[in-house]
């Protein structure tokens, strides 16, 4: 038998145990992640997991004065920026059935309800260098009693150590038209959601995204967003700036309204872990 030296015998099992911690905690979804805070970047979902049993909830706002209006009776400054114009609103509610498994609730208050669920299938590591999430929604107008939109989607992300992270989502909507069908004739959208999130200072991110329809069903303009976002503890606010009032699958796929009109809205998530 060849016994090895004390010291390196010491050595060895510091190292392999911190390297086992570290890897633990990278498994460990109520640890913090820097580069990918919150599950959602404006409208589009991330990969982030929920741990089990935990929860969090979120506040969507889309005021709909757009920040450009000539038809408008006063000006943006008189309108205090569409802080006094209307606003389309959304109540959020997620929680973590199991591990990497996660569901949800959305309201908007156009009366579309979407039930959502997300499942963490891979995550990014030395094996693989992307993190690969499925995504199942359906939404439903008239507070779920109308038309539906079920919807499937591959969620790949990547984060960049402490600093980024991206995104790529393509997702297809089924009977996206739900307003249009006497006549258009497209009942489906598959689309392709582009997204990052970048770490400007140690509680400070800049936020984009972009939803091209590639296929289908597609009126309006594509869904772009962009924001800023300041992160408190378990709170993160986010300024953001829309050409769409979107914020559920079926809506994104639906596009914003023709033009070259941009919205100011807000998001603030809270993580109840």
């Amino acid at each position: 038998m060849i016994r090895l030296p004390a010291r390196l015998v010491g050595a060895l099992a510091i190292t392999f145990g911190v390297a086992g911690a570290a890897a633990a905690q990278d498994q460990d979804d109520a640890v913090f992640q820097p580069a990918q805070p919150d599950f959602t970047l404006v409208a589009l979902p991330t990969s982030l997991r929920l741990p089990r049993f935990k929860s969090a909830f979120r506040v969507t706002h889309r005021f709909t004065r757009p920040l450009s209006c000539d038809t408008c009776a006063t000006n943006l400054l008189e309108d205090f920026f569409g802080l006094d114009s209307g606003a389309q609103i959304g109540l959020e509610y997620r929680f973590g059935i199991v591990r990497n498994v996660e569901v949800g609730i959305h309201r908007t208050s156009d009366k579309t309800i979407e039930f959502f669920g997300q499942y963490g299938v891979v995550r990014q590591g030395a094996q693989l260098p992307v993190d690969v999430s499925v995504l199942l929604s359906i939404d439903g107008t008239n507070n779920f009693r109308d038309e539906h939109s079920p919807a499937f989607g591959l969620l790949l992300s990547r984060t960049v150590g402490d600093q980024a992270a991206v995104y790529v989502e393509p997702i297809f909507v089924h009977h996206s038209n739900v307003f249009q069908q006497a006549t258009i004739a497209d009942d489906n959208t598959f689309m392709i959601g582009l997204g990052a999130r970048l770490r400007v200072r140690p509680t400070v991110y800049i936020v984009g995204e972009f939803t091209p329809r590639v296929s289908g069903y597609e009126p309006g303009v594509n869904q772009g967003s962009f924001g800023i976002e300041k992160r408190a503890g378990g709170h993160m606010f986010q300024l953001n700036f829309s050409n769409s009032f979107g914020t559920t699958i079926g809506q994104i796929a639906r596009g914003g309204p023709s033009g070259s009109n941009w919205y100011m809205g807000f998001n603030i998530t809270r993580k109840f872990f």
